[in-house]
């Protein structure tokens, strides 16, 4: 791609988008506790409605304050499935004495973009609404119909936010039969030894997330005429059963398709049809494994425990949540093995049970985003990976929307990098974010 003054002009634009963005405060606490998106959400509105577009801000009654911004951008194709672009407009909390700049101040310096949500994912929103505005002013319509989505309440799961969209204004996705969104499109080197090669992974992919709540309960009583078990006992027992078990590999078609596609670019050979070559796999890729170390199985970590208020009491009921992870085609011999980890003496609750989800890796969309990727960096390949965590993705599964881990951002000339997410000193760099817009955009046009 060659950049001409209207390329130079945009990424000034683009540069003050995100930095405006990063000002806005959309702290998202957890369930029930947000500085809301609001303000945010008609900013954004504002910036689109200025160039001629029409978006909706939409927010559930019971919750005003957590409003998102869709839009659909006609497509010169009709007849044509639609295409999804997602991102979202909060963030997760900052301690500003822990920065060492204002973290809602979005400071320029250093060739990055400072504060909370500068790569989580304020930049992807920047990016997009950079795009959209451009082809306002220049009279641009993409192949098919593109819908943007700037989203409130990813960071705490959706219930105000995607998931809402999706049960409550459905239409506004009718004959969407694709989505790209957070966790992808970012370039790392990959190396072995004096082999390396430049790459791009793309999220097909993602864990489900089945937390869990765990109660035990007993009798309570003074700290010093304990009796054979306790409510923190018996919880205890199980956190542990839950924190030591060694889950069985289950290598899901996107991680086998990572892994692979890893160990060839590094000319290494590998065997993936065994446990032990599995294993034998991740120990000679190392770093270059990324994520896979962790896909390749379930996992079940606890992260909260509660309980007892006075030290020389004894409580009657002790809590503890386990983060539940699962890969794509797991669930069901997961949620089997459940309850003998458990045990019977302590009940249980799903928090969340949001199943793993897959996108097609042979199909014209990952071939799309493959294609816009090599156009501006030809040396690049582009491996499919399975993301640990979860996105906005799956709520827009439920209408069958296949999602994909695509926010590009390209390789910065002086070596920075992304760093921070949900950190300290959250930034990205500028020609990184440069050359993502771009990329954005010849995508979108011609996918």
């Amino acid at each position: 791609m060659i950049e001409t003054e209207s390329d130079r002009d945009q990424h000034s634009e683009l540069v003050d988008l995100l930095a405006r963005l990063i000002r806005f405060d959309t702290t998202n606490w957890g369930p029930g506790r947000s500085a809301g998106e609001r303000p945010a959400a008609e900013w954004v509105a504002g910036q689109l409605e200025a160039v001629g577009w029409s978006p909706q801000v939409l927010a559930p009654d019971d919750a005003p304050d957590r409003a998102s911004v869709v839009l659909r951008i006609p497509g010169m194709r009709r007849d044509l499935p639609a295409m999804l672009v997602h991102g979202h407009l909060d963030v997760v909390p900052a301690a500003p004495d822990d920065w060492a700049v204002d973290p809602f101040g979005g400071v320029v310096e250093d060739g990055y973009i400072w504060g909370r949500g500068a790569a989580d994912m304020k930049d992807m929103c920047a990016m997009t609404l950079a795009t959209v505005q451009r082809w306002a002013r220049e009279n641009v319509r993409p192949e098919r119909d593109v819908v943007v989505a700037f989203l409130a309440d990813e960071e705490a799961g959706g219930r105000y936010g995607s998931r809402w969209l999706v049960r409550s204004h459905p239409e506004l996705f009718a004959g969407v039969q694709a989505a790209i969104g957070e966790s992808g499109g970012m370039f790392r080197w990959l190396r072995h030894g004096d082999r390396s090669a430049r790459c791009y992974p793309v999220g097909t992919a993602e864990r489900g997330s089945m937390h869990l709540r765990l109660t035990a309960r007993g009798a309570a009583g003074h700290g010093s005429r304990p009796g054979p078990t306790t409510a923190i006992s018996v919880l205890v027992d199980a956190v542990h059963r839950f924190a030591h078990h060694r889950w069985p590999i289950h290598l899901s078609a996107p991680v086998r398709a990572q892994l692979e596609g890893t160990a060839e670019v590094l000319r290494l050979t590998v065997d993936l049809d065994t446990d032990a070559g599995v294993e034998a796999c991740l120990e000679l890729l190392g770093h270059a494994a990324d994520v896979a170390r962790f896909t390749v199985r379930a996992s079940t970590t606890p992260t909260v425990l509660t309980a007892g208020y006075k030290v020389n009491v004894i409580p009657a009921t002790a809590t503890a949540e386990i983060d539940v992870r699962c890969p794509p085609g797991y669930a069901d011999q997961l949620e089997a093995a459940l309850p003998g980890l458990i045990g019977e003496e302590v009940e249980y609750e799903f928090t969340s049970h949001s199943l793993p989800i897959s996108a097609p890796m042979d199909g014209p969309w990952f071939a799309a985003i493959r294609d816009a990727v090599g156009r501006a960096d030809p040396e690049a390949v582009v491996i499919p990976y399975c993301m640990g965590g979860g996105t906005d993705a799956k709520a827009f599964a439920r209408l069958g929307i296949a999602g994909y881990g695509f926010a590009p951002l390209g390789e910065d000339p002086q070596g920075r990098i992304r760093q921070g997410v949900h950190g300290v000193d959250e930034r990205v760099p500028v020609a990184s974010l440069l050359w993502g817009v771009r990329v954005l955009d010849d995508f979108l046009r011609y996918v």
